[in-house]
Order: structure tokens, then C-alpha cells, then sequence
């Protein structure tokens, strides 16, 4: 293999390695803020007439209070169901579960990556 081809496959091999690093923080930020959500929910149980700040988006809370712990859910597709706390966190543990595969499949490729990185600079060693 020529050293132009050796070059240009490991600077594929660096970029694909860089975005599943990418993807793999992504995912891991997932798992944390669905985690910090569960530990929340919790904290709503016997919450009935407290009064607290719900976020309604991009760092904005409004103070309100609590008048039921019936929770309205997004379950994909735009539909939306009540769910008590304890439905909606195992919809979250289902939730973090996917992730958590999704982690392994990244780490796997991750890892073919590497080994095939490995070779390609065997090679590079060969060939001088």
C-alpha cells in the first residue's frame, strides 16, 4: 500500500474514531440527565400542594404547585398519557436501558476501530 493510502486511511480512521467519541459523550449525557430526572420524580412523591419551580424550557422556571402527582407523559409521536411517578420512572429505566446499549454498540465500534488503526500502523512499520 502506498504511504499516500496509509495516510488518508488513518486520518478516515482517526475522524470515524472522533465522531463515536462524540456520540459516546452524548449518550453518556443522556443516561445522566434521565438519571437526574428519576432522582426528581422522586422527590414529587407526597408533593401534593407543595409549591415548586417547573422549568418551561431553556433555563426559565415559573413557580407553581403541585395539585396532583398524575404526570403527563410524551410516549413518542406526539402522544401524550398520565402516568403516576412510579410508571414514569420505569419508562425512564426503559429509557436508560436503550442508552445503555447504545453505549456498548459505540464501545464496540470504538474498539474494532482501534484494532483496525493497530493494523494500518503495522503496516505503516512494514512498509518503511
Amino acid at each position: 500500500m502506498k504511504q499516500e493510502e496509509l495516510v488518508y486511511k488513518y486520518g478516515i480512521y482517526e475522524q470515524q474514531i472522533r465522531q463515536l467519541q462524540e456520540q459516546m459523550q452524548a449518550v453518556e449525557q443522556g443516561i445522566m440527565d434521565l438519571e437526574m430526572l428519576g432522582s426528581g420524580l422522586e422527590e414529587l412523591k407526597g408533593g401534593q400542594g407543595k409549591e415548586i419551580l417547573a422549568s418551561i424550557g431553556r433555563g426559565i422556571f415559573v413557580k407553581s404547585k403541585i395539585i396532583d402527582e398524575k404526570l403527563t407523559v410524551d410516549i413518542g409521536g406526539g402522544n401524550f398519557v398520565k402516568k403516576n411517578i412510579d410508571e414514569t420512572k420505569q419508562i425512564l429505566n426503559k429509557q436508560i436501558e436503550k442508552l445503555e446499549n447504545v453505549k456498548k454498540e459505540l464501545n464496540n465500534a470504538m474498539e474494532n476501530m482501534s484494532e483496525e488503526l493497530e493494523k494500518l500502523m503495522k503496516e505503516v512499520n512494514i512498509s518503511d
